[in-house]
């Protein structure tokens, strides 16, 4: 079984789980390796899933934890733009629950704050499929955020450089 297969089922089987339990329909943004795989932007390796905190009830932690290994991402501590979920694309083929994966703009851009080896390997692969014009317009408006941790606002500004040299934005 493939990583993209393996992903696909825990998602599905999730959305069975949420149905039988009567849970509300609800979104779920992921952001991450998880989001190139389900997307279909890359077929690396990865068996977690990052999701951004909408600020869900605790009583959707039982749906939640059907992903087994993620990790909540605070609006406040990710480098996302106030726009991220108009360009996010919706996975239809999970009937129930509202699954998104982020463009390939806002994941590329989200990597900019660490640059490791694994984000710039991500980025080789994503930024020949990516707007530029939208990659700088998401950067001006993760500039502008007056939410984001000042920690995670030095770390990308310290990255910006580069990230633009290298990718020509």
């Amino acid at each position: 079984m493939n990583n993209y297969t393996e992903l696909y089922e825990i998602i599905k089987n999730m959305n069975i789980i949420a149905k039988a339990l009567g849970v509300e329909p609800f979104p779920i943004y992921f952001l991450g390796g998880s989001a190139c795989i389900l997307g279909k932007y890359s077929d690396r390796l990865t068996r977690d899933f990052d999701i951004i905190d909408l600020n869900y009830p605790a009583k959707l932690g039982m749906v939640l934890r059907y992903l087994s290994d993620f990790d909540m991402l605070e609006y406040e501590s990710t480098l996302l733009s106030p726009t991220y979920q108009k360009r996010a694309l919706r996975l239809h083929e999970f009937d129930y629950l509202e699954i998104f994966v982020l463009s390939r703009e806002d994941i590329v851009v989200s990597k900019i704050v660490r640059m490791e080896q694994k984000d710039i390997e991500d980025m080789q692969e994503l930024m020949p499929k990516c707007d530029k014009k939208v990659i700088n317009i998401i950067i001006n408006e993760i500039l502008n955020r007056n939410d984001l941790f000042d920690s995670k606002k030095k770390a990308f500004l310290n990255n910006l450089a580069a990230f633009k040299e290298r990718y020509d934005v």
